[in-house]
C-alpha cells in the first residue's frame, strides 16, 4: 500500500508526516512523490522513490499517474498545487476504476475556488463576510488587486492612487476589492478535514504571523472564537473532501471576519496543525487504506508556536 504526493516541490515536511503515517502500519510502504523536475525537488529527495511526470497541462497527466500508480502498488495520490486540482477531478472516475483514489474534491468545488469571483459568490451565499468589490467606475483608495486566478500570492497589489488603478485596469485578470489594513487585522489560516462523505472531521485555526512568498513562515495555533466560527460556517456538506485550507482576515479591535479564500488541498503551513496534533495524514490512512470510519477531532495543541527556517537537501554525484 503506497501513496504518492504529486508537485511536491519543497514539501519535505508533508512527505516526512506520510512517511511516519504510512510505515507505523506499514512498515515496507512507500511514500513516492512525482514532480515535473524531481531531481531539483528536496521533497523527491526525501520520499521514498520519485517519477518525473510532464506538465499538469499535458494530455497524458492523468494516464502518466495512473501508469505510475498502477505499475508501483500507489492506491491513494495526494495532490498539492492549484493547477493540478482540476484535472484530477475531472478524470477521478478514471482514476477510481483504477482502484486508486485521489484526495480530492469535487469538480464543483475546484473550479469555484479556482476562480476568486465564484468564491466570493460561494462566501455570499454561505453568508461568510469578505472584502466588498469596488466600483470601478467611481473607486475610492486605498483599494486591493489580486488575479481572479492567481495563488500563492502572485500579483496581489495595493493601489493607492487614480494613476495606478487605470493602469491596473489594463490587466483583464484583476480584480478590485476595498482594502483591508494588515495593520489593524490578523490573518488566520484554518485546516479542515472532511472525509470522503465530505463530513467535518477536524478544524485547526493559526494565526500567521509572518508570511513569506505566500507561504507562512511564523505561525501559531489559536483555538479561540475564529475557531468557533468557522465550525458554525462550514460543518456542513459543501462537498469538500481531504484537507481543505480556508484563510481569514480578523479585525483586532471589532474580530469581524473577512473571508479571503478556499484552497481545496493541503496548504504550506499544514505541517504546523500536524504537529499540534491534527493527524490529517493518518486519518486518510484509516479511511482510505483501513476503511475506518473518522471521529470528529479537536484534541490538538492550541498555542503552538511554529518559526520556520532554511535547511538543505544535498544530494551527491549529481549530473544535471
Amino acid at each position: 500500500m503506497n501513496i504518492l504526493i504529486t508537485s511536491a516541490g519543497r514539501r519535505v515536511s508533508l512527505v516526512k508526516s506520510f512517511q511516519r503515517e504510512l510505515k507505523s502500519s506499514f512498515p515496507s510502504g512507500n511514500i513516492y512523490t512525482a514532480d515535473l523536475k524531481p531531481e531539483l525537488s528536496s521533497a523527491c529527495q526525501v520520499s521514498d522513490g520519485y517519477f518525473t511526470v510532464p506538465k499538469v497541462t499535458d494530455t497524458n497527466y492523468c494516464e502518466e499517474l495512473i501508469r505510475i500508480s498502477l505499475n508501483s502498488n500507489i492506491k491513494i495520490i495526494i495532490p498539492t498545487i492549484d493547477t493540478e486540482l482540476l484535472v484530477l477531478s475531472r478524470n477521478i472516475n478514471l482514476f477510481h476504476q483504477n482502484g486508486i483514489s485521489p484526495i480530492i474534491s469535487t469538480t464543483y468545488i475546484v473550479e469555484t475556488f479556482r476562480d476568486k469571483r465564484l468564491t466570493h459568490l460561494f462566501f455570499d451565499a454561505i453568508k461568510l463576510p469578505r472584502a466588498c468589490d469596488i466600483d470601478v467606475e467611481s473607486p475610492h483608495f486605498p483599494l486591493f488587486a489580486k488575479p481572479f486566478n492567481g495563488s500563492c500570492s502572485v500579483g496581489i497589489q495595493k493601489i493607492n492612487n487614480i494613476d495606478e488603478f487605470n493602469i491596473a485596469k489594463l490587466n483583464s485578470n484583476l480584480m478590485f476589492l476595498e482594502y483591508i489594513n494588515p495593520n489593524e487585522h490578523a490573518e488566520y489560516t484554518i485546516d479542515l478535514y472532511y472525509d470522503k462523505n465530505s463530513i467535518l472531521k477536524c478544524i485547526v485555526s493559526r494565526e500567521r504571523i509572518e508570511v513569506r512568498g505566500g507561504e507562512v513562515s511564523k505561525g501559531v495555533t489559536r483555538k479561540d472564537f475564529v475557531y468557533d466560527l468557522v465550525y458554525n460556517y462550514f460543518n456542513k456538506n459543501y462537498g469538500f473532501i481531504g484537507c481543505i485550507t480556508l484563510q481569514l482576515f480578523v479585525n483586532k479591535e471589532t474580530k469581524k471576519i473577512y473571508g479571503i479564500e478556499v484552497n481545496p488541498r493541503f496548504g504550506g503551513g499544514y505541517p504546523l496543525s500536524y504537529k499540534a496534533g491534527a493527524n490529517f495524514p493518518r486519518m486518510i490512512i484509516d479511511e482510505y487504506i483501513f476503511n475506518k470510519e473518522i471521529q470528529f477531532y479537536d484534541d490538538w495543541v492550541e498555542n503552538l508556536l511554529m518559526l520556520r527556517y532554511d535547511d538543505e537537501v544535498l544530494v551527491y554525484d549529481y549530473k544535471g
